[in-house]
């Protein structure tokens, strides 16, 4: 095949998992749509190695994760995570939840390997999907690093709409408070970090003639240099992931002003590393016969259905604790099942669908948005990548 012809075919796939998550306002997710089409290419006409064909091999993959991680830590706001601390505790309970499950119930079901492999793709997003995948593959479990990408895939149809669920009804129960005068619209984080310098305070002094692209591409780089090489130091003594350690450099580069807030979007990078990242997420696909999915269907459902019940109680426990709804507390949870952007997009989405009145959209949105948002972050972006450089380990 054509190189040119595998990037149209592979590239039109993406787009197509786009429109169809477009017109069903994301309950059928994009990653799904794609994953389906890529293995009906995989089974009929495609080559083993189209996206490699296509211009995406390993390197170049990896290379672009890396820029990637790096970038996600430049997103942390240290303000927002302040304001937001019972969310985030009550998203790290939901996540306890699951691991305490699926460690418990699921390895006395399933087995404990399988279980390693499913927790941090359950909690977390295409990255800690990745290392799983990855790392299964490197221990010789070949069906198990398909397992890391489809449960990936698929954790969404559990999320979305018992996400939809539990907003709906927390929404009712604001609006139930706001017209009777007991609610207020709140101030949100997001309009205290708007205030922030977004800037690399370092080089603020730069003239904007050379601050250019490949200067924040240069950047990101020794970023995830500096994670790699910590990385190679510690492993005679301690075994950490540089994917880790790349989040730990983003977080840290932003503080000192050393990076910007979304460097790879400042850099006019991020949609083309998101599309090396999906592509090299799909390729993984290739190894998954028919005979090898009727095999872990069964996995699957159960992986996922344990997951659901421990972050519902965990989630509740927590909750309690700190007098937040058991509805918001559960919806912060599930956030680990897509993160962003989907988050921001249900929310909006059932704020829409539960009043056309301004001003009571805007005390919704100011109660429910933020810890939405925080709690995606924390669950997808942090807590997921540090449990998955620590499970890989254990395969």
């Amino acid at each position: 095949m054509a190189q040119m012809l595998a990037l149209v075919l592979i590239v039109l796939i993406l787009y197509i998992g786009d429109v169809v998550a477009a017109k069903t306002k994301a309950w059928v997710p994009s990653i799904f749509v794609c994953a389906v089409l890529f293995l009906a290419g995989y089974w009929t006409f495609f080559p083993q190695d189209i996206v490699e064909i296509a211009g995406i091999p390993p390197v170049v993959a990896t290379a672009l994760m890396y820029l990637l991680i790096v970038n996600m830590g430049t997103l942390l706001s240290l303000q927002e995570l302040k304001q937001q601390w019972r969310t985030i505790l009550i998203a790290i309970g939901g996540i306890l939840g699951v691991v305490v499950f699926l460690l418990s119930f699921g390895t006395l079901i399933f087995g404990f390997q399988s279980m390693v492999v499913a927790i941090p793709p359950l909690v977390g997003g295409l990255v800690s999907s990745l290392i799983m995948s990855e790392g299964a593959a490197d221990a010789g479990l070949a069906s198990l690093s398909v397992f890391a990408i489809v449960i990936y895939v698929m954790q969404g149809f559990a999320g979305y709409p018992l996400t939809s669920i539990m907003l709906k009804k927390e929404g009712k129960q604001l609006l139930g408070k706001m017209r009777s005068g007991e609610l207020k619209a709140a101030e949100t984080p997001a309009q205290t970090t708007m205030k922030e310098d977004e800037g690399a305070k370092l080089f603020r002094n730069l003239p904007e003639q050379y601050n250019t692209s490949y200067f924040i591409f240069f950047r990101l780089a020794v970023a995830g240099f500096l994670a790699y090489q910590v990385s190679a130091w510690l492993e005679p003594i301690v075994s950490v992931s540089p994917m880790v350690l790349c989040l730990v450099f983003g977080v840290i580069g932003r503080s000192v002003g050393f990076l910007e807030k979304q460097a790879l979007q400042k850099a006019n990078g991020f949609g083309f590393a998101m599309l090396g990242l999906m592509l090299y997420i799909l390729d993984g696909l290739r190894n998954a016969t028919p005979t090898m999915m009727l095999d872990i269907v069964y996995l699957l459902i159960g992986s996922i259905l344990l997951a659901v019940i421990g972050m519902y109680i965990f989630s509740f426990i927590v909750g309690k604790l700190f007098k937040v709804s058991k509805t918001m507390a559960y919806a912060i949870s599930l956030t680990a099942f897509y993160g962003f952007p989907a988050d921001y997009v249900i929310t909006n989405e059932v704020i829409n669908s539960l009043t056309k009145d301004p001003e009571e959209r805007e005390v919704l949105t100011s109660h429910m948005l933020p810890p939405m948002l925080v709690g995606g972050f924390v669950t997808v972006t942090i807590v997921s990548v540090v449990l998955a450089g620590l499970f890989v380990n254990l395969l």
